[in-house]
């Protein structure tokens, strides 16, 4: 909620046409350029140009005030991810945030503990390309067999295909179920205190 209203409001602050929030929910996953790129595809909105720079200035201005509410963790996702750590299991953040906006969400949860990596778009090329899978994958000394990607767009599970990882679609975020299934995830779960059985039983 809180990165469509910063999206709108930076979009409305800098002119570029108005767009429904379900279009700006639509490209949640990519990083900044290819939102714009997506979203405003006749418009100068490359990296670079002036109204880029305005609209890139106006949305970090609007996330990272206290304007809008911030976003609230789905329900058990700390007991989630401390079931995941305890089974051994190396987790990973591959996000279209930049480095300043993950930072100050991982802090605010306090789960940061959780992830043994974490790689953004202002880091690497942006989903769906495979390289920040690749990029973490490096990191952890892992191959792409023992790779789980469970993403909440399709640009995830892309990313994933490209860099040969199996995939996991959560309905819980920004895709639906449909938009998830047309890219081949291994499963599709509807709430994230299912994944740990799942796990189990992939094993």
């Amino acid at each position: 909620g809180k990165i469509v209203a910063a999206a709108m409001a930076a979009i409305d602050d800098v002119g570029l046409p108005p767009t429904p929030p379900e279009r700006v929910k639509s490209i949640i996953g990519l990083g900044l350029a290819e939102s714009c790129r997506a979203l405003f595809p006749d418009a100068d909105v490359e990296p670079g140009s002036a109204l880029y720079r305005d609209f890139v200035h106006a949305y970090r201005e609007h996330f990272f005030s206290d304007r809008f509410a911030p976003s609230e963790l789905y329900p058990r996702v700390p007991e989630v991810l401390e079931a995941l750590l305890s089974a051994g299991y190396l987790m990973a953040v591959a996000t279209g945030k930049g480095r300043r906006g993950l930072d100050m969400e991982l802090d605010r949860t306090e789960l940061r503990s959780y992830f043994h990596a974490t790689l953004t778009a202002e880091e690497t090329r942006s989903k769906p390309h495979p390289e920040m899978l690749h990029r973490l994958m490096g990191e952890l000394d892992v191959d792409a067999a023992e790779t789980l990607m469970v993403g909440d767009t399709d640009f995830d599970l892309q990313m994933a295909r490209s860099a040969g990882v199996a995939s996991v679609a959560v309905t819980w975020g920004a895709h639906e179920a449909d938009r998830l299934a047309a890219s081949d995830p291994l499963d599709l779960l509807e709430a994230i205190h299912e994944l740990p059985a799942w796990l189990a039983g992939a094993d």
